[in-house]
């Protein structure tokens, strides 16, 4: 029986993450699936028994090193290593008010990077003068995750930032706008310039955005550092959350180096979450997450203890324990990591 659990446990992961993406489809296949729970565990101790089977008999690839671990989660690495001119330029033009039609807002103004990369509103308010549609999330690790914003609708920070610049919520302004404004300063002339060996232009605006936005990564969070060997990094309760975590199936959709960010999911398969559309979103990454209240896509859970509980019945049709709760927080705080040197706190409102 020892064999067996331990040639199953790297294909847990894989079998949680079948129901999950089963259950997009709706409760009752859902259902179905778990009226099969012994199937899936044959299954997955097949597959774990084909994968002994080839890492045992496979030679290594010279110059090649294949590295196994157990855990779903790993660590942020730390920001790359960039043109310092580039990366101080897009830096001023992130903090920059010519960005917008108006000249009183900037990137700052929604992603606050002096905090947690977000803001603490509910909904902000956009250049127009309304409500945004959605709540804002955090420009820090945005760059490791496949899809930006909640409805996934952006493939890079380019087209990221492209958008900001261009849309009426976001800067309200226009490129060839902010390109006059920007040729006009001679500051920032000089700085395109030694960065760039050229004026400013579409392509050299949004390479300096985005090389900066690149950097915007918090490294060394408690976790990250138990992970990397640190055993004494996390208090039994965060190790409890963590446990709790995997086994209740929140793993399946939040894993990888930005604990989610890497895929779709229907919301409210078991019961309603929060606004009904969109209904399919971009799950979102729970790095730095018990700084970044309120939470979901509409704003509507207030404490990472009310977003817990109801992710738990609407996603995984579980009602959790108070302790069970508490211990699961305990562990998503562990995932707050540092900028410059500093952890990530949450915005003033």
């Amino acid at each position: 029986m020892a064999l067996v659990i331990a040639l199953m446990a790297p294909f847990q992961l894989q079998c949680r993450f079948l129901q999950c993406r089963f259950s997009a489809f709706g409760p009752r296949a859902f259902a179905l699936l778990r009226t099969r729970s012994a199937g899936v565990a044959a299954a997955c101790l097949l597959l774990a028994i084909a994968a002994h089977a080839v890492f045992a008999q496979a030679p290594a690839t010279p110059g090649t090193t294949i590295v196994l671990t157990q855990e779903p989660i790993t660590p942020i690495p730390p920001p790359p290593t960039v043109d310092p001119l580039k990366l101080t330029l897009g830096e001023e033009l992130f903090h920059s008010r010519l960005l917008s039609h108006d000249q009183t807002r900037s990137c700052v103004s929604c992603h606050d990077v002096r905090t947690n990369g977000a803001d603490g509103w509910r909904h902000a308010i956009g250049s127009d003068g309304k409500p945004l549609e959605f709540n804002t999330p955090s420009v820090f690790n945005a760059a490791l995750s496949f899809r930006l914003n909640w409805e996934g609708n952006e493939r890079t920070l380019a087209a990221q930032a492209t958008l900001a610049i261009n849309s009426g919520p976001g800067l309200g302004s226009s490129m060839p706008e902010v390109l006059a404004r920007l040729n006009a300063n001679h500051d920032f002339v000089g700085r395109f310039n030694a960065a760039y060996g050229r004026n400013p232009d579409e392509s050299t605006l949004i390479n300096a955005l985005a090389t900066y936005e690149r950097s915007l990564v918090t490294p060394d969070s408690p976790f990250d550092r138990w992970l990397k060997g640190d055993k004494g990094a996390l208090s039994a309760a965060q190790l409890n959350g963590y446990a709790l975590f995997k086994s209740f199936g929140c793993v399946s959709c939040h894993q990888g180096v930005n604990v989610g960010g890497n895929m779709f999911e229907r919301q409210g398969v078991f019961h309603r979450l929060a606004s009904a559309k969109p209904e399919v979103l971009r799950v979102p990454s729970l790095r730095n997450v018990a700084t970044t209240a309120p939470y979901f896509h509409d704003g509507s859970a207030p404490t990472l203890t009310d977003a817990v509980r109801k992710m738990a019945a609407a996603q995984l049709d579980q009602t959790l324990s108070e302790q069970e709760i508490d211990a699961i927080v305990a562990f998503l705080g562990s995932l707050t990591g540092n900028y410059h040197g500093v952890p990530v706190k949450a915005a003033a409102r």
